[in-house]
């Protein structure tokens, strides 16, 4: 049994939980824009503003401008062309090294990186996604290589981080194995051991680009809140179930580390009229185009979030609005993603689960977790976001302090995290529960309300429940967290009995949220309230909606 006597003692059990540590230095990157374009070139200075990347530091090559490039331009004008520029800059230092054979035959001299001033590569709107299928090369492939994996296309970012490597024999045909897959010593990532950690700043539009590293920024100094959400397709088939493992384990990881998550298991997409608010994480598969929730006019997006759904082909184009998911991912506000431009194969694309462990509890920049996640390079994943963001870079009790001394409102996540993370603990739900009514802040946050009114709800405490449900109601919600509450609500209400109340609250979903995509059933339940409470005259009216919408 765990006492407090306080909220603040509260975090004598998150001490362990996160070491700080230091933000990226900006002179750990190289920034590349496409000459031929000057949007290019102002997303490449903006970022190097932000992130005080040397102006040394920022190069324009001479590319195409479509989305696509072949083999030869990409080994000339992008390839070729940074390798030159980074011995030129002396930003790093390229020499045989000594290499230890597997087969008994003495050690040979490959020509390698030796020491490297920087570890990023952060390609700017503008620089081509990937690179074309060339027919033309041949290469000798191993004797077991599966048919399906002998092709040469791949994205750029995944070539390109390959460039250590390629300063002696690499083959392009087929996905390298990577030994950074899994890595928990961040700095293992580094082109002394073979590997360029590359991402872009792109989208649909320079803005979206440019705007990438304003939120990272953001998150860095507040810290990445809100929700996190796991859509599963509860499938058994051998060869694609390690999906569904992933996405569980990330689920798991960010339930242990104190955020509240919503983990789908019904096998289909999660739908339209799911309440999807304050996203902080969303990891899910598998349909072709962006689907559900992220089909509406708004998504509520946290300062931050990392939104990832796993697809073939989920970054075929960064330029697409409706169609595909990475470009309509970042189009309605996520700050950082992945995806694939061709065919991988699923056991070829990260694993979101090593991601998150990355990312949220070793506190590895995202360009870290992005690579330490990759069982595979020189393929078809790319890395949209700013490699160097770092939201876990502090431990949470640090960061609510801080958030406490700024008056920002943003401290009642923190309350959230660590009301969490004691429950995960095994602290007492009706211990957990006085300790958060104690919190001045609870009295006016709408997520404190409603997480006390989770955890009436789980203590069996239905008439408390309502009460803090229907107070956070009274206070700053937004739209999608309105409509959570009232369809919870509407539920306990049904429960205790209070029909006309549950018909009230019914009625106020209808007036507050007219576009919600279940508005139907909705309406349907109004219909049934109405004629058991009497009311025929409301009950004709809602019917009338019913038939509308049918």
């Amino acid at each position: 049994m765990h006492s407090f006597k306080s909220p603040l003692s509260l975090f004598v059990l998150l001490v362990s939980a996160l070491t700080s540590v230091a933000a990226n230095p900006g002179d750990e990157v190289v920034v590349i824009y496409n000459s031929r374009m000057r949007e290019s070139k102002a997303v490449a200075d903006y970022y190097a503003k932000q992130r005080n990347v040397p102006a040394s530091q920022v190069f324009g090559f001479d590319m195409v401008t479509s989305e696509s490039m072949s083999r030869a331009e990409f080994r000339n004008s992008l390839q070729e062309a940074l390798a030159k520029k980074l011995t030129s800059e002396k930003l790093w230092t390229v020499g045989p090294k000594m290499v230890v054979t597997t087969n008994g035959q003495p050690a040979t001299a490959v020509r390698s990186v030796l020491d490297s001033k920087i570890r990023y590569v952060v390609l700017c709107y503008g620089v081509p996604l990937k690179i074309l299928p060339d027919p033309t090369l041949r290469e000798l492939q191993p004797t077991n290589a599966r048919p399906e994996f002998m092709r040469n296309e791949a994205a750029v970012d995944s070539d390109l981080a390959c460039l250590p490597q390629t300063l002696h024999a690499m083959r392009f045909s087929g996905p390298l194995q990577s030994p950074f897959y899994s890595v928990t010593n961040a700095g293992a990532l580094s082109p002394t051991n073979g590997i360029l950690m590359v991402a872009r700043l792109d989208g649909p539009t320079p803005e979206i680009a440019r705007g990438l590293v304003d939120k990272a920024l953001q998150a860095e100094r507040d810290g990445l809140h809100g929700r996190a959400y796991f859509d599963l397709r509860k499938i058994s088939d051998p060869g694609y179930k390690i999906g569904d493992e992933w996405i569980r384990n990330a689920s798991e990881i960010c339930r242990a580390l104190g955020y509240d998550i919503y983990v789908d298991e019904s096998g289909a997409p999660i739908p339209a009229s799911f309440p999807m608010s304050q996203i902080a994480f969303y990891e899910g598969w598998y349909t072709e185009n962006v689907f559900g929730p992220f089909t509406l006019p708004e998504v509520e997006f946290m300062p931050g979030a990392f939104a990832y759904h796993l697809h073939s082909f989920s970054a075929s184009s960064l330029r697409l609005t409706n169609r595909s998911w990475v470009g309509p991912l970042l189009l309605k506000g996520a700050t950082c993603t992945m995806g694939c431009v061709d065919e991988p194969y699923l056991a070829a694309t990260p694993d979101v689960g090593a991601f998150t462990g990355r990312f949220v509890h070793f506190g590895f920049t995202f360009g870290e977790a992005a690579y330490a996640s990759q069982p595979v390079l020189s393929w078809q994943t790319t890395v949209v976001g700013d490699p160097l963001y770092r939201p876990f870079g502090k431990p949470l009790q640090q960061l609510h302090e801080e958030l406490e001394a700024r008056g920002s409102k943003l401290a009642e996540w923190c309350y959230v995290r660590i009301i969490n993370l004691n429950r995960v603990r095994g602290v007492a739900l009706n211990e957990l529960a006085s300790v958060l009514e104690r919190v001045p802040l609870a009295k006016t946050s709408s997520v404190m309300s409603e997480k006390l009114g989770d955890l009436c709800t789980a203590q069996g405490k239905p008439s408390s429940a309502i009460l803090n449900y229907e107070r956070a109601l009274t206070l700053d919600v937004t739209p999608q967290q309105r409509i959570r509450l009232r369809l919870t609500l509407g539920e306990k209400l049904l429960a205790a009995g209070r029909d006309e109340d549950a018909y009230n609250n019914y009625k106020n979903l209808a007036g507050e949220s007219p576009d919600y995509a279940d508005r139907l059933i909705n309406y349907q339940k109004l219909v049934t309230l109405a004629i058991k409470l009497g009311k025929k005259d409301e009950a004709e009216k809602f019917q009338e909606q019913v038939k509308r919408l049918q």
